[in-house]
């Protein structure tokens, strides 16, 4: 689900002092002691967390200076070091780009490219996938058998995609199972591993 660009405009010109502005709709605050916080509630480390922001950061940069354009159209989200990009382009040249930006970044380990090559959108699918994130995001949270913190979600033409760390296979399927209850849906894919997998980083 893409935003209006402001956050990583503002990390893109350095703006990166106490607190660092993900963007995407899953994206967090960190920053000072927020960071220690999330970090103690996530299921990655402190120091994931920040290298994660920190390949963020650059590769907004990149996509931004590849052109307006593509920075607007992409959407990124970033756990431990596994890069989740989305949104929608009318190329397909634009979606390889993107992909190619991403693997320049040091310390990406792996790129999921769900890119759409669409000139369909507008402001109608727009709302829609902003109500389907806020829908699926009021059902984890209030969903005790879930930790919330681990997810990240991007909603794009009415396709949910997830990203993050499971607890269990159990807990990942309550999650993908409230994604696919709301309306509108139309597919929910999933990039989530569960703690234990044993190609996650220390």
């Amino acid at each position: 689900m893409n935003q209006f660009p402001l956050i990583r405009v503002l990390a893109v010109a350095g703006v990166l002092g106490s607190a660092v502005l993900l963007h995407g709709c899953g994206g967090v605050l960190v920053g000072g002691a927020a960071a220690g916080g999330i970090g103690v509630a996530q299921e990655r480390s402190v120091g994931n967390a920040i290298d994660d922001t920190a390949i963020a950061t650059k590769l907004s940069a990149k996509l931004f200076d590849e052109s307006f354009k593509l920075f607007r159209d992409v959407d990124l989200e970033v756990v431990e070091g596994r890069v989740l990009l989305t949104g929608k382009v009318e190329e397909q040249a634009s979606r390889l780009k993107a992909e190619e930006l991403a693997w320049s970044v040091n310390g990406v380990t792996e790129v999921a490219n769900a890119i759409q090559v669409t000139s369909e959108g507008g402001i109608g699918s727009y709302a829609s996938d902003v109500r389907i994130s806020n829908e699926l995001r009021a059902k984890i949270i209030g969903d005790g058998d879930i930790l919330g913190i681990n997810y990240s979600i991007e909603t794009v033409s009415q396709v949910v995609y997830l990203i993050g760390i499971a607890q269990s296979q159990e807990e990942l399927d309550r999650v993908i199972a409230h994604a696919r209850s709301i309306k509108g849906v139309k597919k929910v894919e999933s990039y989530v591993r569960l703690k234990d997998d044993p190609r996650r980083t220390g």
